[in-house]
């Protein structure tokens, strides 16, 4: 189905419309980042969203994979890093590839010259690799997460 896609459109308005996509998408994520105010205790900002507190937490008293996360993207956002890195280091990861994403996909909706092709084509050989690296950094996250919520 892909292929008969790319066969009717354009390469180029295609990573244009795939591009604009991402941008849209990732530009709301940073903006709302950024119209948020971080929570001192390093979870809970998604609750200023109309969200309940982190059902896990509540649950469990132990934090969930990704406690801390908006808090962490709120961080950044406001240009303080070390504290996005201190709160949660998954999600300053995710942070950096969420503002690449943005920033790739500003330049393909400018001016496209196939990035994304020439992105996928250098990781595909290392998926597994990466998926598994992803994944790893996500656990080692949470558990200094657990650690640092005592």
């Amino acid at each position: 189905m892909l292929s008969r896609i790319r066969e009717r459109i354009p390469q180029r308005v295609l990573s244009r419309a795939i591009s604009t996509f991402l941008v849209l998408g990732t530009g709301g994520v940073l903006g709302t980042a950024l119209w948020l105010d971080a929570s001192p205790e390093g979870h809970g900002t998604h609750t200023q969203l109309g969200l309940n507190s982190c059902s896990f937490l509540v649950a469990t008293g132990y934090p969930c994979p990704m406690c801390g996360a908006t808090t962490t993207f709120t961080l950044w956002a406001h240009v303080h890093p070390i504290a996005g890195i201190v709160n949660q280091p998954f999600a300053s990861l995710l942070f950096l590839m969420t503002v690449a994403t943005f920033a790739i996909g500003l330049a393909e909706v400018v001016d496209p010259r196939s990035r994304w092709e020439r992105i996928l084509r250098v990781l595909a050989p290392w998926e597994g690799v990466l998926a598994t690296a992803f994944l790893g950094l996500m656990g080692l996250s949470w558990i200094y997460k657990i650690w640092l919520m005592g």
